[in-house]
């Protein structure tokens, strides 16, 4: 048994580490436990175990305990068979929303409550609330540090027994809290894209699991302008990576990813931040998950984010009988992906959200059958 109240996730950087910190000078009787998540592959480039080492020193700088426990089997079936299977299918996964749903707060959160803890916290820029008793996810103080969008998959049951210690504070004070301390995370650069990838190149990691493909590259109109080696390693707006350079006649504009067809093996590409092909008003959805249980109404208006990072947009929300849903933006949206999620918002407040299906963005004359 922990012997403590609340058992942080301490994934070895600075976010998790001042979440600790703070809960301890709360006078919380506070352990850690380090997660891994991904079995060495053998590339190297895995940082589980300097994130491991990072974890047990500032664990042992604030005088904690710490557990470990390795739920790589765990991700592996949950989280990344899915990522690759929604690749494969040509759609663009956020492996993010997964884990939360699947190991922090599903794995994690058992593993906290059979050693003895009541609750768990975790070093998101999020909050919980609490409507009329009930508990409810809300949007992080520092708005460009929100993590709320991965998190919309989570129940009331797990929010009750969860703390975002970090909700309410700016990611500078972050950091210096940390330095303060002196946790030995505090200069620490923050983790960026999906963890198991590492530093490493997205397309040499992807073309591991799915085999490279050459094909033709397209207009909208249907002229070839250049080749790839597989559609699923692009995605509806992608700018880079592309390898077309000046294509004669042309204008010397960046080409962006406007489509693409699996089955043929054909991206379409065109000019323009804002092409109209890929811009969108309409979004279906699959299943839809709320966090209070049920959707508020059968219709209604909020704010809604079709990817991370993006400014709520308003829209009106239709909720079907099969429990999808279906989202008419008021303002055209730019390159939504499916695969990707559509979050709903009442101002601060996160209702849910679910896996965008399709959307209804012209079809380019190259992918017409």
């Amino acid at each position: 048994m922990s012997g403590s109240d609340v058992i942080v996730g301490v994934s070895g950087g600075v976010d998790s580490s001042v979440a600790a910190l703070l809960l301890q000078r709360q006078g919380v009787s506070v352990a850690g436990l380090f997660m891994q998540n991904w079995a060495d592959d053998g590339s190297g480039l895995c940082r589980a175990e300097d994130d491991r080492k990072d974890a047990v020193a500032v664990c042992g700088r604030l005088g904690i305990p710490i557990h470990f426990r390795d739920f790589s089997n765990e991700y592996m079936e949950g989280v990344f068979k899915h990522f690759l299977s929604e690749y494969a299918a040509g759609r663009t996964p956020n492996p993010d929303v997964l884990c939360n749903r699947e190991v922090k707060f599903k794995h994690f959160l058992d593993a906290a409550l059979a050693l003895g803890a009541s609750r768990i916290a975790t070093g998101h820029y999020a909050r919980v609330v609490r409507n009329n008793g009930r508990a409810r996810l809300a949007r992080a103080t520092d708005a460009s540090k929100d993590q709320s969008y991965f998190l919309h998959q989570l129940g009331e049951a797990q929010l009750d027994a969860t703390l975002f210690p970090l909700g309410e504070i700016e990611k500078t004070e972050v950091r210096e809290l940390a330095r303060e301390a002196g946790l030995p995370t505090a200069a620490k650069k923050d983790s960026t894209g999906i963890c198991f990838i590492g530093e490493r190149d997205f397309r040499d990691f992807l073309s591991t699991y799915l085999p490279m493909q050459d094909g033709e590259i397209k207009d909208p109109s249907g002229v070839t302008l250049g080749t790839h080696h597989g559609v699923y390693f692009h995605t509806l707006g992608q700018r880079g990576g592309l390898q077309l350079g000046g294509v004669r006649g042309r204008d010397q504009a960046p080409w962006y990813v406007v489509g693409k067809d699996v089955a043929r093996n054909i991206l379409v590409v065109d000019q323009g931040h804002d092409s109209k092909w890929m811009m969108s008003n309409v979004v279906d959805t699959e299943t839809m998950h709320w966090i209070a249980g049920a959707a508020p109404a059968t219709t209604f208006e909020c704010l809604a984010q079709t990817r991370y990072r993006q400014a709520p947009q308003a829209c009106r929300v239709q909720v079907n009988d099969d429990g999808t849903v279906c989202a008419r933006f008021f303002e055209p949206q730019r390159a939504v992906t499916p695969g990707q999620s559509l979050v709903l918002y009442d101002n601060d407040i996160c209702l849910g959200g679910a896996v965008i299906a399709r959307i209804d963005a012209p079809v380019p004359d190259a992918l017409a059958v």
